[in-house]
């Protein structure tokens, strides 16, 4: 089938994303998150910098670099958003306008950049868009509408990485994403070196921030070479899937239930596929 290497590749990194959310998940549970966020980006940073040389990927331009810490300073303020926007006790409202707002920003991009896609995409966006909703959503339902600033401020910043990742790497994948999480982790661990109430991991919790930086910074890699083989909102709307892959891990490894609403957001994001798909 033509032109599935893009949307075969999104769905990939919502694979490896939602892993990556939900081995984080873990650790955040045992150990102070802004902490785990400065181990799982030097992970990915060190990743991404092997497999540059590795794969001998094409030195970017400055503008790409530039690009690339834009990107990564974009998912600094999205990460600490949405960790403030949970910490006021807010996760039911948070977890799905920041998932939801993390996919609209690309798709306004791409339809200014690329046109409007055909009427039966547009439909699969909104169904995708639901869908995404109703899955990262717990199963308790949505608390009241406190922390909403918070979770649009960190959809925005999920939002700008993936646009900006996507502008930096028009030639190269991995060099822009070694920009961006050295951006991050430089953001990151100040915050955490000047704050007396923020600390790194131990080490009970080390290996899952690891696996969750590697993972991220997987599907990072694997989101910028979606973008590069087609359209940037059908690569960020397939890609904002990966609260599924948390929510199956959940149940198949911590035996988690799902609830009806997030059983029929799982429909819902298979029925949209082919839609958006096609």
């Amino acid at each position: 089938m033509p032109g599935i290497a893009s949307p075969a590749l999104s769905l990939a990194s919502a694979l490896s994303w939602g892993a990556a959310d939900f081995s984080g998940g873990i650790a955040a549970k045992k150990s102070d998150v802004f902490g785990i966020v400065v181990v799982a980006h030097s992970a990915g940073l060190i990743l991404m910098l092997a497999l540059a040389l590795l794969f001998h990927d094409p030195f970017p331009s400055r503008a790409a670099f530039g690009w690339g810490v834009l990107a990564g300073l974009c998912g600094a303020v999205g990460l600490a958003s949405l960790y403030s926007a949970l910490a006021v006790g807010k996760m039911g409202i948070a977890a799905p306008i920041a998932a939801v707002v993390t996919a609209v920003l690309p798709v306004i991009v791409g339809f200014a950049t690329q046109g409007f896609p055909h009427l039966l995409r547009l439909f699969g966006f909104a169904v995708g868009a639901v869908s995404i909703w109703l899955i990262a959503m717990p199963a308790n339902g949505l608390e009241r509408p406190k922390g909403v600033g918070l979770a649009i401020l960190a959809g925005m910043g999920f939002g700008g990485f993936l646009v900006f990742s996507r502008l930096g790497g028009t030639v190269a994948v991995f060099w822009p994403l070694v920009a961006a999480r050295a951006a991050s982790v430089i953001v990151v661990l100040t915050l955490v070196l000047s704050s007396r109430n923020r600390h790194l991991p131990a080490r009970s919790t080390l290996l899952y921030a690891v696996v969750a930086g590697v993972l991220d910074s997987t599907g990072n890699a694997l989101f910028v070479a979606a973008s590069q083989r087609g359209r940037l909102d059908v690569a960020a709307v397939l890609s904002s899937f990966y609260p599924v892959s948390t929510v199956i891990l959940a149940r198949i490894l911590l035996k988690e239930r799902l609830s009806r609403l997030q059983t029929a957001g799982l429909a819902l994001a298979l029925a949209s596929v082919p839609l958006i798909v096609i």
